[in-house]
């Protein structure tokens, strides 16, 4: 007679309840900056625009941890919907710099509300000290497996 190995259920898993829980926030704040005209790619970058000034697209890049090429399209993007500007030195086309327009200044705040809202919605149940710990445990992982990259998808 074979013995049958006992095989872990999906919710043994913290990865699962961390997937879980991450696609239904993350599906709630997409639908919310969308509803702005941006993507949750195109506000990471303004926000971290907005932090940086004018700075050059590289530089932005590795703040973020995206490709140029990736950083390079949604400039475009959002050069395109004007909330940030272009401009080069001294018609120097191969070094360019980038910053937020008015439009762009004003904007960020309002989608760092929507940010706050979204995590008052998914975590204001827990007390000060769980989020506090919850968000913790989160960094010392995210430090442990030296991720750079932001979250954006």
């Amino acid at each position: 007679m074979a013995v049958k190995k006992s095989i872990s259920a999906l919710e043994d898993h913290a990865g699962y309840w961390l997937r879980y829980v991450s696609n239904h926030v993350s599906h709630a704040f997409s639908r919310k900056v969308e509803a702005c005209g941006v993507t949750v790619a195109e506000w990471v970058l303004l926000r971290e625009m907005l932090n940086a000034g004018a700075a050059n697209p590289s530089q932005l890049a590795e703040a973020v941890g995206m490709t140029r090429g990736t950083v390079s399209k949604l400039m475009q993007r959002l050069c395109h919907k004007k909330l940030v500007a272009r401009s080069t030195t001294d018609g120097d086309q191969r070094y360019q710099t980038v910053e937020l327009t008015a439009a762009g200044k004003r904007l960020v705040p309002v989608l760092a509300k929507l940010a706050d809202e979204n995590d008052r919605e998914f975590f204001s149940h827990l007390k000060a000290d769980e989020r506090t710990s919850l968000i913790s445990l989160l960094r010392d992982i995210v430090r442990r497996q030296g991720w750079k990259d932001l979250p954006v998808d």
